[in-house]
C-alpha cells in the first residue's frame, strides 16, 4: 500500500477535514443569513436563501452609519496598537537585557496582571475615566495600552532573546543614545513580532464589545462596529438581517490582515516561546 494513503494517515485527514468544517461553520451562517430575509433566517437559518437580498447591506450600512462606526473602530485600534507597540517594545527591551531584581520583578508584575479578571475594575475604570475626561475614543484607544501592555511585553521580551547583544554594544560604541539606538538598530528587528502582536491584538481592540459599551455608551456618534451591531438588537425584537451584513464588512479587514501575516505570527510565537 502507497505509504500516502495509510488508514492512520486517512482517519488523520479526515478528523481534520471535520474540525476544520466546524471551526468554519460560523462564517458560513454569518455570510448566508446576510443576504436573507428576516423570515428566512428566523424559519431556517442553515437553509440556503430563495432569494438573494444584497440590498440587506444596503440598509444596514445607512441604519448603522456604519463609514462613521468604521471610522471610530479603525482610530481606537490603530492608536491602541501603536501604543502597545511603541511603549511595550521599549519597556520589553529594558526587562529584557537589565538582569536585576526590579526588572524580574516588574515582569513578574506585567504576567500577573494578565490573569486579572476584567469584570473585577470596570467599575473603578469607568469612574477614572470619567474623571479624567477619556469617555471618548482617544481615551479608549489608551485605555486599550494598558489592558494590551502585559502580553504585548511578554511576546517582545520573549523576542528579544533572538536579538543579539552585539548590536546594543555596537550601537553604543558607535556613540548612539538610548533613543537611536533602540528606534534605528533594535526596533527594525522585531518587524516579525510586531506584525504579530498588532495582529492578535487588533483582533481583541477591533472586535471588543464591554469595553467600547463602558467608555463610549453616551454618545451614539462614538460608536464602533460592536456597538453599532448591538443597536440591531432590542428587548422585543432582534434585526438580524440588518447586523449580519455589518459583521460581515467589519470582519473582512481583519481576515485579510491575518491572510497575509498568519506565516509571520506562527514563527514570531514559536520563536518567543522558545527562548521567552
Amino acid at each position: 500500500m502507497n505509504r500516502q494513503f495509510t488508514p492512520l494517515r486517512v482517519v488523520f485527514y479526515v478528523v481534520t477535514l471535520l474540525f476544520a468544517l466546524v471551526v468554519l461553520s460560523p462564517f458560513y451562517f454569518v455570510l448566508v443569513n446576510s443576504v436573507k430575509s428576516y423570515g428566512e433566517i428566523i424559519i431556517d437559518a442553515a437553509a440556503l436563501p430563495t432569494e438573494l437580498k444584497f440590498s440587506n447591506y444596503a440598509v444596514g450600512v445607512e441604519r448603522v452609519n456604519f463609514w462613521l462606526a468604521f471610522y471610530r473602530s479603525l482610530f481606537v485600534t490603530v492608536i491602541g496598537l501603536g501604543g502597545m507597540a511603541i511603549f511595550g517594545s521599549m519597556a520589553a527591551w529594558k526587562l529584557a537585557r537589565v538582569k536585576s531584581r526590579v526588572s524580574t520583578f516588574m515582569y513578574a508584575t506585567y504576567i500577573l496582571a494578565m490573569i486579572i479578571p476584567f469584570q473585577s475594575i470596570m467599575i473603578p475604570l469607568v469612574v477614572v475615566a470619567h474623571n479624567f475626561r477619556m469617555l471618548n475614543p482617544l481615551g479608549l484607544a489608551i485605555l486599550y495600552w494598558g489592558f494590551g501592555m502585559p502580553l504585548t511585553i511578554f511576546l517582545y521580551r520573549g523576542y528579544f532573546n533572538y536579538v543579539p547583544r552585539e548590536l546594543d554594544e555596537s550601537g553604543m560604541l558607535d556613540g548612539c543614545n538610548d533613543f537611536v539606538l533602540f528606534w534605528r538598530i533594535l526596533f527594525p528587528q522585531l518587524r516579525t513580532m510586531t506584525t504579530t502582536i498588532v495582529i492578535l491584538q487588533s483582533l481583541w481592540v477591533w472586535n471588543d464589545f464591554l469595553l467600547p459599551l463602558l467608555i463610549l455608551q453616551h454618545d451614539r456618534s462614538f460608536y464602533t462596529i460592536p456597538l453599532g451591531i448591538n443597536s440591531f438588537f432590542g428587548i422585543y425584537k432582534a434585526q438580524w438581517d440588518m447586523a449580519l451584513p455589518i459583521l460581515v464588512l467589519g470582519m473582512l479587514p481583519l481576515i485579510t490582515a491575518f491572510l497575509f501575516a498568519q506565516k509571520n505570527i506562527v514563527r514570531s510565537i514559536a520563536a518567543s516561546g522558545l527562548k521567552g
